[in-house]
């Protein structure tokens, strides 16, 4: 994702933090949700499988938070299971090699309101590379049966390409089959530790 200069400093993320809180993602309230442009007239949207990981929040330094977070490739669903079974292939996320794509903070920033910048590193298909997410944070709340939690929101635009999704066909007319940029969205309920 492309951001503005910041004027704020990046200040990276060490080991986490003893006044940290310590939170995990509910992979039963959590999805990873994506779109991409389709023969250059309309979008593809889609799931991927289970989100799972962790993240260590200090609200009065969010520079010393930290994520970690892991979601499963194999699950991925855009209602079509001939284009799925595509997706999973060597064309694209070759699942059968690398079933899972990880994400690693190396900074975080506050921008006001419950609103972040996370710098990290994405692994997808074996391939690192760094990426920033735009992330919404909320209050803590606790649920009926006394867990306490937070919802949060992260999205980014990724040029497929970066990580070797790089399979495309030329259509009539000369466009593309695929584009190259893909919205991703990550909504999640951490419970506290």
């Amino acid at each position: 994702m492309e951001t503005a200069a910041s004027t704020t400093p990046a200040v990276r993320s060490g080991p986490a933090p003893a006044e940290g809180v310590r939170y995990t993602i509910d992979p039963v309230h959590a999805t990873a949700q994506f779109k991409v442009r389709h023969l250059m007239v309309a979008n593809v949207r889609g799931h991927l499988g289970e989100v799972t990981g962790d993240l260590v929040f200090d609200p009065q330094d969010p520079s010393r938070s930290t994520v970690r977070a892991s979601i499963d490739a194999t699950g991925i669903d855009t209602r079509n299971p001939d284009r799925d079974t595509h997706l999973r292939s060597p064309d694209f996320l070759d699942v059968a090699n690398h079933p899972s794509i990880a994400f690693r903070s190396t900074a975080v920033r506050a921008r006001g309101g419950g609103a972040y910048e996370v710098e990290g590193e994405l692994t997808i298909r074996g391939t690192a590379r760094p990426v920033t997410l735009a992330v919404e944070v909320s209050d803590e709340i606790r649920d009926p049966w006394g867990n306490v939690k937070r919802g949060v929101e992260a999205t980014t635009r990724l040029d497929r390409k970066a990580w070797g999704l790089s399979w495309n066909a030329v259509v009539e007319g000369g466009g593309i089959l695929v584009g190259d940029s893909v919205d991703v969205t990550i909504e999640a309920e951490l419970v506290r530790a």
